[in-house]
C-alpha cells in the first residue's frame, strides 16, 4: 500500500488491552498514516483505566458510549456507526480494527466490496470468520516475537527462550491441514517450469487470497516458516533470488 494512504484505526476498548497499542501503530506505519484513531468504549467503567493514559500519549480520541443495557455492548455498534460514516465521507484507503469479537466479520467483508484494505488486530481467540476476512490479521501475542531482547545477562536466555516458545513447531506445521494446502498451493501457483517459486512471489499469491501472515505462527518472514514447516527444497539461500520447491517433486540442487 501506498505509505501515503490514510488509515482509519477503531479499536473495541472492551474487548483489548491497551499493552500492545505500540505495536500495533508501528506495524500500520508500513502500510500508511494512521490519521484516524478512536477507541470505543464505556469510560466510566474501571475495567478500561488501563486506557487512560495509552489514550493521550498516541493521540487517539476516545469515543464515549454508555451501556443502554445490561449484557450487551453498546461500543461494538457505535463503532460500525463511525466506520460507516468514514466510508462514504472521509473515505480512507484502509481501516485498521483492534478487537477479538467476530461480530465485526460482516463489517469487514463490507469494507473490503467497497475496495478498502482491512488489518485486523486481535487475540489467538479470534473467531476464524473474522480472521479470514480481513486483508491481513495479526495475533497480538505473536506480534513482537521478532523484536530483539533488550535484556541482559541471563535474561537475555530467557527471552530467547520465550520467544522459541512461541514458534509453532515443525511437527504442528505439517498437521495444520489449511496452513499446508496454502503454502503449497502458493508455491504452486508461482513457480516455474522446474517447480522452483521466489518466496517474494509466494508470499504476493497469499496475500491475494488469505489474511496470513507467518508472524501469527511465530515466524519473522514466510522464508523462516516455510524452512520450518519442512516441506520444500530452498536454493540460493541469503539472496534476493531466494527460491523454494515442493519436496515432493524430488530433490534440487542447492546452489
Amino acid at each position: 500500500m501506498d505509505p501515503k494512504a490514510r488509515i482509519a484505526l477503531l479499536i473495541d476498548a472492551d474487548n483489548v488491552s491497551a499493552r500492545r497499542i505500540d505495536l500495533i501503530l508501528n506495524e500500520l506505519s508500513g502500510y500508511g498514516e494512521t490519521s484516524i484513531r478512536r477507541a470505543y468504549g464505556n469510560w466510566t467503567k474501571p475495567e478500561l483505566r488501563g486506557w487512560a493514559g495509552v489514550l493521550h500519549e498516541n493521540a487517539i480520541r476516545p469515543m464515549q458510549q454508555y451501556d443502554y443495557s445490561s449484557g450487551k455492548n453498546a461500543s461494538d455498534m457505535a463503532l460500525v456507526v463511525d466506520a460507516m460514516a468514514l466510508l462514504y465521507t472521509d473515505r480512507p484507503e484502509a481501516y485498521a480494527i483492534v478487537s477479538s469479537d467476530g461480530d465485526f466479520t460482516p463489517l469487514v467483508m463490507h469494507l473490503r466490496e467497497k475496495g478498502a484494505a482491512v488489518y485486523g488486530f486481535g487475540e489467538r481467540k479470534t473467531p476464524e470468520p473474522f480472521k479470514s476476512a480481513c486483508s491481513r490479521f495479526l495475533v497480538l501475542d505473536q506480534l513482537d516475537v521478532d523484536e530483539e531482547p533488550t535484556t541482559t545477562g541471563g535474561d537475555t536466555e530467557e527471552a530467547d527462550s520465550q520467544t522459541a516458545r512461541l514458534r509453532v513447531p515443525t511437527a504442528e506445521l505439517k498437521q495444520d491441514a489449511k496452513l499446508v494446502s496454502l503454502l503449497r498451493r502458493a508455491v504452486q501457483g508461482a513457480a516455474d517450469d522446474d517447480g522452483w517459486a521466489l518466496v517474494g512471489n509466494v508470499g504476493q499469491h497469499i496475500a491475494n487470497q488469505s489474511s496470513f501472515d507467518p508472524r501469527n505462527y511465530g515466524y519473522a518472514k514466510l522464508s523462516k516458516l516455510l524452512e520450518a514447516c519442512g516441506l520444500f527444497d530452498m536454493k540460493d539461500e541469503g539472496t534476493s533470488a531466494l527460491a523454494v520447491r515442493d519436496k515432493r517433486l524430488g530433490k534440487g540442487s542447492k546452489r
